[in-house]
């Protein structure tokens, strides 16, 4: 409410809602989806806020964690740049925790696009299962949580698959 307050009502830079500007002709595809990416940014800077700050305060905690094991002091010891050490080696082993957290709280993400979706008007599975809601839909209901199931399952075996690629021994083992 307070991005629409600030960025669509006190300094207008972008639209309150809707996912199109409403009876707009367009000469293009190009300047229909600009014209989509411009009713994208709230929203999608208001779901990325979440979750931001606590994904930083994660990678931190793992970075910090990982530059002090011995590994790290072993590849500074044969020659590499520091640069090299962290981007090459420390970040693959301190995004791990991020991996895991990431597809934990895709359920918790999908429960956010229900909220945004609803307050900034944007049709989607979000304002759908609002709607479903308000109705009481019960069978769109029953479908909607069975695609929201599945995508945190999916969601949760890529995660699992991504371990293999970041960590080496999860590949021999």
């Amino acid at each position: 409410m307070i991005l629409i307050l600030l960025f669509a009502v006190a300094i207008p830079i972008f639209p309150a809602g809707l996912q199109m500007t409403p009876g707009e002709q367009f000469d293009s595809w190009i300047a229909q989806a600009l014209d989509v990416a411009q009713h994208l940014v709230l929203p999608a800077t208001a779901l990325m806020l979440v979750l931001l700050g606590q994904y930083f305060v994660i990678m931190r905690s793992s970075m910090v964690d990982v530059l002090t094991e011995d590994f790290i002091t072993v590849k500074r010891a044969t020659g590499l740049p520091w640069n090299k050490v962290v981007r090459k080696h420390a970040v693959r082993n301190a995004l791990l925790p991020l991996v895991t957290l990431s597809a934990i709280q895709f359920g918790f993400v999908m429960g956010g696009v229900i909220t945004i979706e609803t307050i900034f008007s944007w049709p989607g599975l979000g304002l759908a299962t609002y709607d479903a809601l308000n109705g009481p839909d019960l069978p769109m209901l029953q479908g909607l949580f069975l695609v929201f199931s599945a995508a945190v399952i999916v969601c949760n075996l890529v995660a699992d698959l991504l371990y293999a690629f970041l960590d080496p021994r999860v590949r021999t083992a």
